[in-house]
């Protein structure tokens, strides 16, 4: 506002004809449209970016999964063949199977290790920085050196089948027993190689609570656990939602561990939808069948998404 202006706007309590004149309704219209348009500029290059890279593929696979699509470029339209023949696959449903298992134990495994570890973080008065950087360490590190690494830990004769043979114990197959205890092995490896990223995410929102409603908690006498399950949890729970949403995506996704630790066995036990779909694509390059099997997992995962979203909005609905 210009001096005369404010000189002007002073003076109207005495003379209102000396006051500033409104703002006329187009100029203002022709800002916002102006700021608007500001902003769709600013956003323009990521959205193009996300196009290229996420959307176009996606349709791609979309419409690959129509046909019979081979190496030399020439394709066959097929309809919903490839849906159909999808459906009538054993070999699906038992990768379908061992997908859901492995997200059911991998999902709240890696929630409560995240969870843990910021919780115990967040309560350090020194070397908090030190701590965060040592156990983000492993997120830095590839699935493949990982699970090179996990696959000598786990074998019998490694550290861990060692340690058990000398408690009086005998060796476990941790990767060649029962399908439980592998998938229960190879989220332990994801767990451990992922948990600092949610763990972060999780000292964030630890962090950004806050003091006050936890000091009116101690004053009205909650203990630590009360005060974690009554007032922090809740207050937590966007982040909860957020690492949910996340780490589900990761679970369906599982592939680099598998294929490095147990080739989708032992009897397809590890056979996981996205080892399904790997070996449908570069194995017998049946890329019509493998984008059906893509598409079908994306499918999945947005289900799954829309349904964790109206689970936690009904929780605060109430």
């Amino acid at each position: 506002m210009s001096v005369n202006t404010r000189t002007r706007n002073t003076l109207a309590g005495r003379h209102p004809e000396l006051a500033a004149p409104p703002l006329k309704p187009f100029g203002a219209k022709k800002a916002r449209n102006r700021e608007a348009l500001a902003g769709i500029l600013f956003v323009l290059p990521t959205l193009v970016i996300f196009g290229l890279f996420k959307f176009l593929p996606i349709f791609g696979a979309g419409a690959m999964s129509l046909t019979e699509y081979s190496l030399n470029g020439d394709f066959e339209f097929l309809g919903a063949d490839n849906y159909t023949r999808l459906a009538a696959d054993p070999n699906f449903w038992q990768s379908l199977k061992v997908t859901f298992l492995y997200v059911a134990i991998f999902v709240p495994f890696i929630i409560g290790v995240s969870l843990a570890g910021a919780v115990l973080l967040d309560k350090l008065v020194r070397f908090t920085g030190t701590f965060r950087a040592l156990l983000f360490i492993p997120y830095l590190s590839s699935f493949v050196m990982a699970g090179i690494i996990w696959t000598w830990i786990f074998s019998t004769d490694g550290p861990l089948n060692a340690a058990l043979v000398g408690l009086g114990m005998g060796p476990v197959p941790f990767t060649s027993g029962p399908q439980l205890l592998v998938l229960l092995s190879l989220a332990v490896v994801s767990v451990w190689k992922g948990f600092g990223y949610s763990m972060l995410i999780f000292l964030a929102g630890l962090k950004a609570q806050p003091a006050e409603v936890h000091e009116a908690a101690r004053i009205d006498g909650a203990g630590a656990w009360k005060s974690f399950w009554y007032v922090t949890l809740p207050l937590l729970k966007p982040v909860v939602f957020f690492v949910l949403v996340i780490e589900t995506i990761v679970g369906f996704q599982v592939f680099d561990t598998i294929y490095v630790m147990t080739g989708g066995g032992p009897a397809r036990a590890s056979h996981s939808l996205i080892y399904f779909l790997f070996d449908e694509g570069f194995k017998f390059f049946d890329f019509g069948y493998a984008s059906a099997i893509g598409v079908v997992l994306f499918v999945i995962v947005l289900i799954l998404s829309l349904i964790q979203q109206r689970f936690f909005e009904g929780k605060d609905s109430k």
